[in-house]
């Protein structure tokens, strides 16, 4: 027989189709029930005054959004119940207490340790963010971790050399956990993530866009192996091969910034299968910029006003820079509670994401 020269197509079975091929009594059952996969019909964009308006109120939106959270952060920050610690009798514990709270009304929630070696185990493992030591021999001295950065450094210095002046005294301040030299103004962590979140977002998006039709093995799969390598390439580029700025243990900044990086990946998936296009927006809205405000790589969530603080310990990118914060500077703080929930983030986006693959069309098909 001739054949055409005209180029073969592809074409996605119609609805009528699949019913004929799934009644087909000559088709083994293996044939009959295929994987359900999504072949929603072509979209029809919008046109008119709809397609000229609607992407402008989007972006402005979006764009309003981004810019009252951030102001609403960082405009004028200050903290709110601050840890921090003083060392000394219960009577002079009592006097700084009180000299902090008339400088700076509810801006620190002061522990008491008796012991200057446990004041300076608490800077040092994050349980506080600065150590008064009131009784030590050549006056009062301000214990500080700069690791915590300049903003935090220049709060707690300020406010505690303001109560030393007021009882007549100067204040040394000792750095007993410093930043590494590699990273002076302790911000590469919240680059890292952003950078992080960027990636699992854009990847959240492009998986959909670029196989649409891919099962959920393949796809899950593609998610693995997108957070692992991207764990991988940032350890190796904050690490000591790279810019020295992040000096916790290579393999476990690598297993964090994975477990970050699934975490928002799938969580930008659920967003895309749930919402169709509108998740786009809505995923940049919850992760880019909710996430990375209060993620605390800037600032510590008790700088953040209290509507915002919640966040930081429960979306992906605050407790896994907390995470690795602790892995870098702090005996591992915030590290168990980083991986337990960035892991029940990434699993229950991988099963939110199966059950919409799977059941829905099944549901679908059955009420068709």
């Amino acid at each position: 027989m001739p054949t055409s020269s005209r180029p073969a197509t592809t074409s996605v079975p119609t609805k009528a189709a699949t019913e004929a091929t799934d009644a087909s009594p000559g088709l083994p059952p293996q044939a009959r029930h295929q994987h359900a996969v999504d072949a929603a019909p072509p979209r029809r964009g919008a046109d008119g005054l709809k397609g000229v308006f609607m992407p402008v109120a989007i972006v402005l939106v979006i764009g309003s959004i981004f810019v009252s959270v951030y102001l609403a952060a960082f405009h004028a920050p200050r903290p709110h119940r601050l840890p921090v610690a003083v060392v000394g009798t219960t009577q002079q514990y009592q006097q700084v207490a009180d000299g902090l709270e008339r400088g700076l009304p509810d801006g620190f929630a002061v522990r008491h340790y008796t012991e200057e070696a446990a004041g300076r185990a608490a800077v040092q493992d994050r349980t506080v963010y600065a150590a008064y030591v009131a009784d030590a021999v050549d006056g009062p001295e301000l214990l500080y971790a700069g690791a915590n950065g300049p903003s935090v450094t220049s709060t707690v210095g300020e406010a505690f050399a303001a109560v030393a002046r007021a009882g007549g005294d100067g204040l040394t301040q000792q750095d007993v956990v410093p930043a590494s030299a590699g990273d002076t103004r302790s911000m590469s962590v919240f680059y890292a993530a952003f950078g992080v979140v960027l990636a699992g977002y854009l990847f959240g998006m492009m998986t959909y866009q670029i196989a649409p039709r891919l099962q959920f093995r393949a796809r899950m799969a593609s998610l693995a192996a997108f957070s692992v390598l991207g764990g991988v390439v940032v350890a190796l580029l904050t690490g000591s091969l790279g810019f020295a700025a992040l000096p916790g243990p290579f393999l476990g900044i690598a297993g964090v910034i994975a477990l970050m990086a699934a975490a928002v990946g799938g969580a930008t998936m659920v967003f895309m299968r749930l919402f169709g296009p509108a998740g786009m927006s809505l995923a940049s809205v919850v992760l880019l910029i909710l996430g990375n405000s209060t993620s605390g790589g800037t600032l510590p969530a008790e700088y953040l006003p209290g509507w915002l603080q919640p966040l930081s310990g429960i979306l992906p990118v605050g407790v896994g820079v907390r995470a690795v914060q602790g892995l870098s500077h702090f005996r591992n703080d915030g590290l168990v509670q980083g991986v337990v929930i960035l892991s029940v983030w990434a699993v229950l986006c991988a099963a939110i994401i199966y059950w919409r693959d799977t059941h829905v069309p099944r549901r679908r098909a059955a009420a068709a």
